[in-house]
């Protein structure tokens, strides 16, 4: 076997590891005697556990990032939502370990991780779109940024859920998420209130 090829191989097998596990459950050495090498191996390509994790974790932004900004085409503000939620839904059909490593050790809701800078770059590109469409409505383009965050996060949560469930199938999550979200907004009140609180 190859440098490249080990190198490799350490990654296939330490991602593994890591969405069965978590970081924390995953060791150097399992990871080593599972690609039937010593130690000093798998520190010689990463230089520990920490290295190794950054390069899986690292892969899978880039999967996940790549799926997302290829789906937001052109369109109406209803299909870029559509191609947002499936693009999620898709990553996690595809790599259901990369999801789990990412939302593990990165919960939605933290101030910091893998998942929540992922959400974060797409709530942004939903933002612009938002606050055309607040503009064009007559409300305050400013709540935009506040907005995105909300219908990003319904849908990242919603696909952590389904990450187990699998049921309905991803396109009727799709369609119920869109439906929630698309239907909400078009009956948005231009000043919101709490009517409990008077």
């Amino acid at each position: 076997m190859t440098s490249a090829e080990r190198r490799e191989q350490l990654i296939e097998i330490a991602r593994g590891l890591f969405a069965e596990r978590g970081f924390d459950g995953a060791s150097i050495e399992e990871i080593a005697a599972r690609a039937e090498v010593s130690k000093p191996v798998v520190y010689e390509h990463f230089g520990g556990k920490e290295g190794l994790y950054a390069v899986v974790v690292d892969r899978e932004v880039r999967q996940l990032l790549e799926m997302m900004r290829t789906a937001l085409t052109s369109g109406h503000p209803r299909e870029l939502l559509e191609q947002a939620a499936l693009a999620l839904l898709d990553y996690i059909e595809q790599s259901s370990d990369g999801f789990r490593i990412l939302v593990r050790d990165s919960p939605l809701g933290s101030s910091s991780g893998s998942f929540v800078s992922i959400i974060s770059d797409v709530a942004t590109r939903v933002e612009h779109i938002l606050a055309a469409e607040f503009k064009a409505r007559g409300y305050d383009a400013k709540a935009a940024p506040m907005y995105a965050q909300m219908l990003v996060g319904m849908v990242g949560t919603t696909g952590q859920w389904w990450l187990d469930a699998r049921k309905p199938s991803k396109d009727v999550v799709a369609e119920h998420l869109v439906n929630l979200a698309w239907n909400g907004l078009s009956g948005l009140e231009q000043n919101p209130t709490l009517r409990s609180r008077g």
